[in-house]
């Protein structure tokens, strides 16, 4: 690596964790999911290794997302589904991207910017099915994809999907938010419409939840390596890392006893000590929660985080092994090597890893490793 900060993306894992887990499900299609930048990994990237791996679409919350990986020249299936009120219909439906439809106002705006293009909007109506958020309400299902039914035969729209969302509370929720959407692709049928695509499952159900996995699912944290669930890691469903954050040491000192680290002085060394401090902080997306919880590997060896982590920096105790500036430092990465997981930081954090990956600045380089590149 170069520089003091690095997030190393291993492409090739993300391809191979797509085939692993098509494999798996084994529905006729399957998302990727690359919003957020792809969870803080790089979208462009990710979306052209993720279809290496044998996914034939993409997701991503909001157009500007699409049109990103648009301009970059990725041609394939894309969903948004997240919209500003002023949205770019016309600038999305130009682009060929379907847009997840949430109310029968966002139904007639994109049959609207259509109309004014001459061409017909691919649209997925997402039904809400229980977690409270975007989607068609039950009580509003018949008069909406009456409208879609409408809107079709018109053709101004092409009603491509209908979609949801589980909650993973609990088998007996995720039971309920399949029989509620059941009911949904009923009214959907009964006013004579024929989606190709019918998806509610992300990684979770998708891997679990057989009767979830319908004619496609959304690949979110899986594809990038990384366990939805509390009982399994990562290596136990196949899966690889396709993140590691690292550095280097920047700075080394060797205090006595009792000396105070970082603010608030929330550690004191126990005994005469070397500490190495390490160029990443809160601004890079490393969580302040957890200063004095987390681990770090330096030379192959794991090491405690002390003190306050801080803005652009924090302190690792070597105790009494030997460490120099310039060391190579992992923060977290394939736990299969010996080095801290995120799932590591986000339990001494108190959060997932989701939050995690995600969470990684901008001032953190990506660095890419194709396929098959040692």
């Amino acid at each position: 690596m170069t520089g003091f900060r690095e997030a190393a993306i291993d492409l090739g894992a993300v391809t191979a964790n797509v085939a692993h887990l098509r494999a798996l499900v084994g529905t006729p299609s399957l998302m990727a999911v690359v919003k957020a930048n792809a969870y803080g990994h790089g979208a462009v990237p990710v979306a052209r290794a993720a279809l290496t791996g044998g996914a034939d679409w993409l997701g991503v919350a909001d157009i500007e997302e699409a049109l990103e990986l648009r301009a970059a020249g990725i041609a394939s299936p894309v969903l948004a589904w997240l919209h500003d009120p002023a949205a770019k219909w016309a600038a999305a439906i130009d682009a060929g991207i379907d847009l997840g439809i949430s109310s029968a106002a966002q139904l007639t705006q994109v049959a609207d910017a259509a109309r004014s293009l001459g061409r017909v909007a691919s649209v997925q109506i997402k039904l809400e099915t229980g977690l409270s958020r975007n989607g068609v309400h039950e009580s509003e299902w018949e008069p909406v994809l009456a409208l879609a039914a409408r809107l079709e035969r018109a053709g101004e729209v092409r009603v491509r999907g209908i979609f949801s969302h589980l909650s993973n509370t609990s088998p007996a929720d995720d039971a309920a938010a399949i029989a509620c959407f059941e009911r949904g692709l009923e009214v959907a049928a009964a006013a004579g419409l024929a989606p190709e695509l019918v998806h509610l499952a992300s990684s979770a159900a998708a891997i679990r939840l057989p009767q979830a996995r319908y004619s496609m699912v959304r690949l979110g944290i899986s594809l990038y390596g990384l366990s939805p669930f509390d009982d399994a890691t990562g290596a136990d469903l196949g899966l690889r890392p396709a993140m590691t954050l690292r550095g280097q040491v920047a700075a080394v000192r060797r205090v006595v006893a009792g000396a105070g680290v970082s603010y608030d002085y929330t550690w004191r060394a126990p005994s005469d000590s070397t500490l190495a401090l390490v160029p990443l902080g809160y601004a890079d997306g490393i969580p302040r929660q957890a200063s004095g919880l987390a681990r770090v590997s330096i030379n192959g060896r794991q090491y405690p985080v002390v003190g306050r982590i801080a803005m652009d920096q924090f302190v690792v105790n070597a105790g009494d092994d030997a460490v120099e500036i310039g060391d190579p430092v992992v923060l977290f990465g394939d736990p299969a090597t010996g080095v801290p997981s995120a799932t590591d930081w986000a339990n001494a954090a108190g959060t997932i890893n989701y939050d995690i990956v995600t969470r990684i600045g901008a001032r953190v380089p990506r660095s890419y490793r194709q396929p098959g590149e040692e």
